[in-house]
């Protein structure tokens, strides 16, 4: 087989004749055969080291039938869930000698098809595949001659393995997490209108359960539309919200994204988080350990699902249920220590483990997003609807 070295093309059989073997021997050390003597092995490894020989990649996967590099098609990778999740499968390949080609397909249909008939796919031997677009419609186009995963819930029903999660029971245990802190008017932010099949409409399910099983009513004003789950659509969102009037006291993001954008315009509106608006996001990523106060958040996935337990209350885990191929449990995480590594410019650094002070008052108090805050009430937007804690003045 050849290759390359410092004198051009080098072969196998260069290295052999060097090392005194046969071709065969050279090709068993290069591809890491275990039975091979280790003396042998070192004169080998030796000639390759001098003559600079390298393996043709091309002329192996040809006679091996793969690549060792799979490809993950994903909608948005400045997102943080898909970032976090890209690191996921790059360290568990890592760890098993593959390489991870990533495409982002930027939540465009046709570039979700394409990814799927790309002559790329002659370079991977298997796709991950995010399709944000795509439908049931669509499930013949996933009917292809290459291992695939699809994640998400777009499109159910087919023979390729499929992973999700349950975000009926996971958005139910959000919503429920907020009513045993006493919410009444939550309202959910990201809902997509129409949307009958993918995580907006699903989610937007098990928030509703949740209101019907504590027999609160459904307020379609507290149901906040949403285009792509960015934070500067939760923080448009909120304000939308809080210019319509409509009482409000807690607010259900839909990602993580959403929930800090929420965040960003109660802070920007003087609102008090959690003690006049409760929030809670949905996917556990880093940054919202990072907030202040902690954002709470749904975490979905077996590695990460373990209580973290609030000073002030606990935690409920739905049951998970299977879907098509493998779906991870979920649980609410309310983490109850606020970590300022990322503050505004110009304020000050808390020591470790201080508690923030609230805004109106200066007195301290550390809880999460979503952990009820012994903080007067501090001033509200103009026109806005948000409660005083209960107890203060109105």
């Amino acid at each position: 087989m050849n290759g390359t070295g410092v004198g051009g093309n080098v072969t196998m059989h260069d290295v052999a004749a060097l090392a005194g073997v046969s071709v065969k021997t050279v090709s068993n050390v290069v591809n890491d055969y275990p039975h091979i003597r280790p003396a042998t092995r070192d004169k080998v490894q030796k000639a390759i080291d001098e003559l600079g020989y390298r393996m043709n990649l091309s002329a192996r996967s040809l006679r091996q039938g793969r690549t060792g590099i799979i490809g993950l098609a994903l909608p948005e990778l400045s997102l943080p869930y898909f970032a976090e999740l890209a690191d996921s499968v790059i360290r568990a390949a890592e760890a098993r000698g593959v390489v991870v080609l990533i495409e982002q397909t930027g939540a465009d249909r046709q570039h979700e098809l394409d990814v799927l008939t790309s002559d790329r796919r002659q370079l991977t031997d298997g796709l991950i595949f995010s399709p944000l677009e795509l439908g049931p419609d669509d499930a013949d186009a996933l009917q292809v001659n290459y291992p695939l995963v699809v994640l998400g819930e777009r499109i159910f029903g087919g023979d390729w393995d499929h992973v999700t999660m349950n975000n009926v029971d996971a958005a139910r245990a959000a919503t429920q997490h907020l009513i045993d802190q006493g919410r009444r008017r939550i309202a959910v932010v990201g809902a997509h209108a129409g949307e009958t099949m993918g995580s907006a409409a699903l989610r937007v399910l098990g928030y509703q359960a949740a209101l019907a099983a504590n027999g609160i009513p459904l307020d379609p004003a507290l149901i906040i539309e949403g285009g792509l789950w960015h934070r500067a659509t939760g923080a448009e969102g909120t304000h939308r919200l809080l210019d319509s009037g409509v009482p409000v006291d807690a607010i259900f993001g839909l990602n993580d994204a959403l929930a800090l954008g929420a965040l960003h315009a109660l802070h920007a509106r003087g609102i008090d988080v959690p003690g006049q608006v409760a929030v809670i996001g949905f996917d556990d990523i880093e940054d919202a350990a990072y907030t202040s106060p902690t954002l709470s958040s749904i975490s979905p996935g077996a590695s990460r699902s373990r209580p973290r337990r609030s000073t002030c209350c606990s935690r409920a885990s739905p049951a998970p249920r299977s879907r098509t191929g493998a779906s991870f449990p979920t649980s609410p995480s309310s983490r109850a220590s606020p970590r300022e590594a990322e503050r505004p410019p110009g304020s000050v650094p808390a020591r470790p483990g201080a508690r923030r002070p609230c805004r109106a008052s200066g007195r301290p108090a550390a809880r999460s997003a979503t952990a009820a805050r012994r903080c007067p009430r501090a001033p509200g937007a103009a026109g806005s609807a948000v409660p005083p804690r209960s107890g203060q003045p109105p």
